[in-house]
This record gives C-alpha cells, sequence and structure tokens, in this order.
C-alpha cells in the first residue's frame, strides 16, 4: 500500500493506523483493516467483547506487536515494521503505560517507582513536572512510603505518575481499573480524564466497562477485528445497550 504521507507539527495526531491488519498463525485473523486517528490533548476508549480485537488493536499501537499490515505512526513516526530494539526505544520516549496491576516494585519507594523508567533511560526526571503529577493525583506525601503502604487506587494513581514522568506523546490503559473497588476506579478515572482535559494528555484506553469508557471524550467499539461503532461522548447505558446488541448478532 502507497504510505502515508508526513503531516505537519499541527496536524500530526498522537497516533494515526491506516489500514491495519493482524493475523495470527493458524490464520487467526485479530484485525481487519482497521483505521483510526487521535488527536492530541483526547481520551479514547476502546471497548467490545472478549475477542474482538480491541487487545490487539492497543498492542499494535503501541508497539507491543507489529501488525502484519498497514501503517501506524506515533507521534508522526512510523513504528511499522522497526525491528524490536528500535520499537523499545521509541515506546521508551513517547509512550506510557499503564496495566490493571500496578507493576510496581515493592521494595522501592513510590518516588523511586515513578523515576525508574527515567533513570533506566538515562534521563533526569522533570522535577517540577513530577512535582506538578505527584501533587495532581494527591501522593506528595507518600513518596518515601513503599507499595503495600498505600492502597490499590493509591498505587494505580503512582503508576498513572510513573505513566506521565517522560511526557509521553500518549498514554496507553488497559483495564487500568480492573483490580480496584467502585470508589477507587471512579477516583483513577476521573484522574484520566483530568489530566487529559486540563494538561492537554492524551489517553488511549481499553476496557470492558460502559461506565469507563463513558469517562472519555470518545469510544471506538470492536467486533471480529473490526470497528464497527464511534461514539462521541456516549453513556454508560449506551454503551452496555450496544455490547447487548453485538452479543445477540
Amino acid at each position: 500500500m502507497a504510505p502515508v504521507a508526513p503531516l505537519t507539527t499541527q496536524q500530526t495526531p498522537a497516533i494515526a493506523l491506516a489500514q491495519v491488519s493482524k493475523t495470527y498463525a493458524g490464520g487467526v485473523r485479530a484485525l481487519d483493516d482497521v483505521s483510526l486517528s487521535v488527536r492530541r490533548g483526547t481520551f479514547l476508549a476502546v471497548m467490545g467483547p472478549s475477542g474482538s480485537g480491541k487487545s490487539t488493536l492497543m498492542h499494535c499501537a503501541a508497539g507491543l506487536d507489529s501488525p502484519t499490515t498497514g501503517s501506524i505512526r506515533i507521534d508522526g513516526r512510523e513504528i511499522a515494521g522497526l525491528n524490536e530494539t528500535r520499537r523499545t526505544e521509541l515506546r521508551r520516549e513517547r509512550v506510557g503505560f499503564v496495566f490493571q496491576a500496578y507493576n510496581l516494585i515493592p521494595s522501592l519507594s513510590i518516588e523511586d517507582n515513578i523515576t525508574l523508567p527515567l533513570r533506566l533511560a538515562g534521563r533526569r526526571p522533570d522535577a517540577d513536572w513530577l512535582r506538578t503529577l505527584v501533587e495532581r493525583v494527591g501522593l506528595a506525601d507518600r513518596l518515601t512510603h513503599r507499595p503495600a503502604e498505600l492502597s490499590g487506587g493509591q498505587q494505580q494513581r503512582a503508576a498513572v505518575v510513573r505513566a506521565l514522568a517522560a511526557r509521553p506523546a500518549v498514554v496507553f490503559a488497559d483495564e487500568p481499573t480492573g483490580a480496584l473497588d467502585l470508589r477507587s476506579a471512579h477516583q483513577v478515572l476521573d484522574l484520566l480524564r483530568a489530566l487529559v482535559d486540563d494538561l492537554g494528555q492524551t489517553v488511549v484506553m481499553v476496557t470492558h466497562d460502559p461506565a469507563a469508557a463513558a469517562q472519555a471524550h470518545r469510544t471506538l467499539v470492536m467486533a471480529d477485528g473490526c470497528v464497527v461503532d464511534a461514539l462521541d461522548a456516549p453513556t454508560a447505558p449506551e454503551l452496555a445497550d450496544r455490547l447487548v446488541a453485538l452479543a445477540e448478532r
């Protein structure tokens, strides 16, 4: 296929996929000709039933896996076709991750957990930026604590700060509230939305939860490896009804 023309800085989306497909061994087609663009400073949710392709979409878009065909650009840079070393470098520089498991190192303080990826990359943390993030998430008085001394919600907020510490072009959040109680889940979702609205961060969240997806500016609904719907500011009941309709097809 023809290469995607480069965009100007003002036009460059945080993430752009063009005709992306992913076929696994045995002919299993997890993504089927998916194209999408994520504007900077927006919160996009991706949801769908099990096996819909939403996790594969995130893994390819984030450079964790390679598509079989198609173009993927992060912050204007083509990643499809890069070897694993180059993809790792790009992820370290331009991508942040928040997973269902907090992935904090138990023996390190919260501050050291937050800054560890930067130090491993040989980069000096931006003290002012980290202070802004830590104060925003309410962990300024918890930096010397170990992860076990924090609640699940606090640990996930620390993971959010870690993901943002390098000022990435985009943060991918994979079921970020899946291990949290309802109150903590609401706090983390409110935090992600505020970081987008107030600080201009770009977030792409994969979730099975209509209530979580309703926090996003826009929600993509997937089925059979395809994007079957794109909804602006949907409500949780609207998204739940859409998932029920997919399950009944």
